[in-house]
């Protein structure tokens, strides 16, 4: 059976790291300051930016959050924007997604000053993680890098097979690997053989949103397997990419849905803003 990779726990413990480094931050008159801004009143959106105005507010960083009314307009939304770009007080910013149709989600986040775009979506800082030079990376992919290094297995040289290619996960997470000089594929939609894709993986990131995509005899004996899927289900159970249950018997690690990949993209969130505080501030890292 697999060992289970405990989110929650591995979550905690980078909490723990970040209260210190807040700590010492504002005893040098320094507050990181997180902005979150909120379009409409979309309950799952409204779930996320409470967990992460807990969480700040769990480790001492300044949260301000501006819900806005679902028919704000792309200028009134842009025009928020620009002020908290020039907000001293404000080092990072997020604009919780999806945002109404009449507002172009590509052009608020190219408005976003990369500087404070702690959720690593602008194009600047997306081409920074191409050439392995990046200051933040997005959420979910740097969570899924944290959970890999807890068990100890070696990304070097490893098959490492990527199911999805969204900008926030997929992409990102295949770049991370081949940093870590893993020989990485990315599986979609349109992949032939996904079953022998998945089934000679050693490092398997499932990110595509389909419940139980991947069954126990796609997964390869001995390997690492993080489930990136929250599919909520008729019953209100989440369910992960992965058939849980099957993969675990032959996996030798796999993250939980829920309690695996989810804590990690919130407290890398918390990460990115008090890197970016240290950033804007000239604080060594």
């Amino acid at each position: 059976m697999a060992q289970i990779i405990d989110g929650k726990a591995i979550s905690a413990q980078i909490k723990e790291e970040l209260k210190e480094e807040v700590s010492s931050l504002k005893s040098r008159g320094i507050q990181p300051g997180l902005a979150v801004i909120i379009v409409g009143s979309d309950p799952a959106s409204r779930i996320y930016v409470n967990l992460k105005k807990k969480d700040c507010e769990e480790l001492g960083i300044l949260s301000k959050e501006y819900a806005l009314p679902k028919e704000t307009t792309e200028e009134e939304l842009l025009g928020l924007i620009g002020e908290l770009n020039a907000d001293p007080s404000i080092n990072g910013i997020l604009v919780q997604l999806p945002v109404p149709e009449q507002i172009d989600e590509n052009k608020i986040i190219a408005a976003i000053s990369p500087e404070k775009d702690v959720d690593a979506f602008h194009a600047a800082n997306v081409g920074k993680i191409m050439i392995g030079s990046y200051s933040f990376l997005p959420c979910t992919p740097a969570g899924c890098m944290e959970l890999i290094a807890s068990t100890g297995v070696d990304i070097t040289g490893k098959n490492c097979v990527v199911v999805g290619r969204s900008n926030i996960v997929g992409k990102p997470m295949a770049m991370l690997l081949l940093h870590k000089h893993g020989t990485v594929t990315i599986a979609h939609s349109k992949t032939k053989n996904l079953k022998e894709v998945c089934a000679a993986a050693d490092i398997l990131v499932a990110a595509v949103g389909v419940p139980k995509l991947i069954k126990g005899d796609m997964i390869k004996p001995g390997a690492v397997v993080i489930d990136v899927g929250t599919t909520k289900m008729p019953d209100g159970k989440l369910c992960g990419d992965v058939d849980f249950e099957e993969a675990s018997k032959t996996a030798s690690f796999i993250t939980p849905v829920p309690g695996g990949v989810g804590p990690m993209t919130r407290v890398i969130l918390m990460k990115n803003t008090v890197t970016a505080a240290k950033l804007q501030n000239k604080v060594k890292i």
